[in-house]
């Protein structure tokens, strides 16, 4: 399925019109608008728009100063434009400017214990009721460098009118509004990357579904992102799913129907953490001394 990609939006077009179409006077009542646009020289003015007033003659305007490098016109006695410090950069509104986001390289090995201060993408894994969005907002909070947090599940539910709830089914309409918040996720970790700050995302990724797997994620972040699973015993997820509420909560068939198929990741070369006796500070400590290992030796998928 092919889905449109995001461009700039066109600005509105003609002299005097609003966000919505409308001439300024028709937004703005009683105001007289902004001043006319002077024509070029030997060109005949521009008749005023409806409802706009007549501009003043011309000879009560005041000479305009000089452009830069250009000699002054006959009358001028003003002071010349102030040319610019050297080294001074122009040509920008004084924002920052950011590099762009690329595709996320593998992250070179921490000189400590654990990931320290290394620039990381990772990919939690789970089944709902895993505990993957609480342990991500933990292990994020709690590093020594500037560290993101991105969940599906949030930008999923960006879409207020039209949301495609899973839970009502899945078919193209939600596959392709999964898939367009799985590459805004990407977008975004490339981004926060670039620019320094680590970034952890979580999703419950089924290994047995390669048109939503793990392929997708590493084409939109990068041969760098590191994948664990997060897989704790089924009456753990069942217990977490009961706490839920909204279309967060799933059916104890739904979410058994899940767990069952995460289990495929045995065997994948993925590293899974089962954290059914874990509470969330110890489940955050050990994904760190995992993805460690990960960066050491990163795993084939």
């Amino acid at each position: 399925m092919q889905h449109a990609v995001g461009a700039p939006l066109p600005p509105p077009h003609g002299p005097g019109i609003g966000h919505v179409g409308r001439p300024y006077q028709a937004q703005h009542p009683g105001h007289p608008g902004p001043p006319p646009i002077s024509p070029p020289p030997g060109q005949a003015p521009l008749p005023p728009a409806p409802g706009q007033a007549p501009p003043p003659p011309a000879q009560g305007r005041p000479q305009q100063p000089p452009a830069p490098g250009q000699a002054p016109q006959p009358g001028w006695s003003g002071t010349g434009p102030t040319p610019p410090p050297a080294g001074q950069v122009t040509g920008h509104t004084g924002h920052v400017q950011l590099p762009p986001g690329g595709p996320v390289p593998l992250p070179a090995p921490p000189a400590e214990p654990g990931t320290g201060g290394a620039t990381l993408a990772v990919l939690l894994i789970g089944p709902a009721g895993a505990g993957k969005t609480t342990v991500a907002k933990l292990w994020a909070a709690r590093r020594r460098v500037p560290t993101a947090h991105v969940s599906l599940d949030d930008v999923r539910e960006w879409v207020r009118s039209g949301f495609a709830d899973p839970q009502a089914g899945w078919n193209d309409h939600s596959e392709a509004q999964y898939r367009l918040a799985r590459r805004t996720c990407g977008f975004a970790a490339r981004n926060f990357l670039a620019n320094g700050i680590s970034c952890i995302l979580d999703d419950a990724v089924f290994p047995d579904r390669p048109v939503v797997g793990l392929g997708g994620w590493k084409r939109h972040v990068g041969p760098g992102l590191l994948p664990v699973v997060l897989l704790p015993g089924l009456e753990i997820v069942l217990e977490r799913n009961a706490e839920r509420s909204g279309n967060r909560r799933l059916s104890d068939e739904e979410v058994a129907r899940i767990h069952g198929r995460m289990a495929g990741w045995y065997g994948s070369g993925l590293p899974i953490i089962d954290n059914s006796t874990y509470d969330v500070e110890t489940t955050a400590r050990v994904l760190d001394d995992v993805l460690a290992r990960s960066i050491a030796s990163p795993p084939a998928w």
